[in-house]
């Protein structure tokens, strides 16, 4: 275990703590760090409180195989950091992770575990030492760098996020119910850092108004419009760059496009993110993806999930001894 301050008030042993957190999907297009879609995909961290000076590490699904099951995994320097910004220290965690969303293909995992974490750290405190979620947004997104996967994650829905000076802000818009998001994974990774070392150091003035335009599109087309998606999903900031990382997501991306459907890269990639506009779209695309991997990409498996947007975001069960 990581080294605890002794002076500090240990929370009470023996309590439990569940946290339900949505995968999600950032930039959608032109959204870049900004814009971010929490997905009907979740994993599930439950927490219990020792007073054995014992971490028990219990992991299974997505990355059982190789993460590790000490205090080196995400989730427990998460939740020491956690339990130090807010004071307080323990005796010893039983921790249980079961894992859904795929890790490294741009399905926000590691917010998702950052989250789940700092949230799980949260609820076992007393109630009078206990932070709400902009608290929770603040810390979470100081580790990972920026707010877009961090602010759907905990509030579900569609997050609008930016920064102030040294404060992260989000909002979060309701989804028109006709949107339906459809991901398709392949069975390669590409890291967030990978992906980000390919952008250029800056844009042209006119990448920039094209792409603020058509971020302002999306809003409306998410929330009221969702016949105009494929024109709101165009990006002129990162997609482009980032395509030599994951060509086989970026050829069907393109036909997906050219077909008609509002395809992007879900987060830093690979994964494809389609917005479908209506069942009937919906059901287009599926037909439409598994033809032409089929045909163009038989060497890569792909799963294929039509899912929905979380409106919840992370949800905690706590029993108290």
């Amino acid at each position: 275990m990581l080294p605890q301050t002794a002076q500090l008030p240990a929370i009470q042993g023996g309590q439990q703590v569940t946290v339900r957190v949505p995968a999600t999907s950032a930039n959608l297009g032109p959204g870049y760090d900004s814009l971010g879609l929490a997905l009907t995909l979740h994993d599930t961290l439950t927490v219990e409180s020792l007073d054995s000076g014992e971490l028990l590490f219990e992991l299974s699904g997505e990355g059982a195989e190789s993460l590790p099951r000490d205090a080196s995994h995400l989730v427990v320097r998460a939740m020491n950091a956690a339990f130090e910004r807010l004071g307080y220290r323990h005796n010893g965690l039983k921790i249980t992770a079961e894992n859904v969303a795929p890790h490294g293909r741009g399905l926000g995992s590691s917010a998702s575990a950052v989250v789940a974490a700092v949230t799980a750290a949260n609820a076992l405190l007393p109630a009078g030492g206990q932070q709400d979620r902009e608290w929770i947004l603040q810390l979470t997104s100081e580790m990972e760098g920026h707010p877009d996967n961090v602010a759907p994650a905990i509030f579900g829905g569609l997050a609008l996020s930016w920064q102030d000076s040294d404060r992260y802000r989000s909002t979060c818009a309701t989804v028109d119910e006709a949107v339906i998001p459809i991901v398709a994974v392949p069975d390669y990774e590409l890291s967030t850092e990978a992906a980000r070392a390919l952008l250029p150091a800056s844009v042209g003035h006119h990448a920039a108004a094209m792409n603020s335009g058509r971020a302002a599109l999306l809003i409306h087309a998410l929330t009221h419009k969702p016949e105009f998606l494929l024109a709101g999903t165009e990006d002129y900031l990162h997609q482009s760059y980032r395509a030599e990382a994951m060509r086989p997501s970026a050829a069907l991306i393109k036909a997906l496009r050219g077909a008609g459907h509002a395809a992007v890269v879900s987060g830093a990639g690979p994964t494809v993110l389609v917005l479908a506009n209506s069942e009937t779209d919906a059901a287009a695309v599926l037909q439409f993806i598994d033809t032409y991997t089929g045909t163009n990409t038989p060497d890569i498996n792909w799963r294929v999930m039509k899912l929905a947007v979380d409106v919840e975001g992370a949800k905690v069960g706590v029993h108290r001894r």
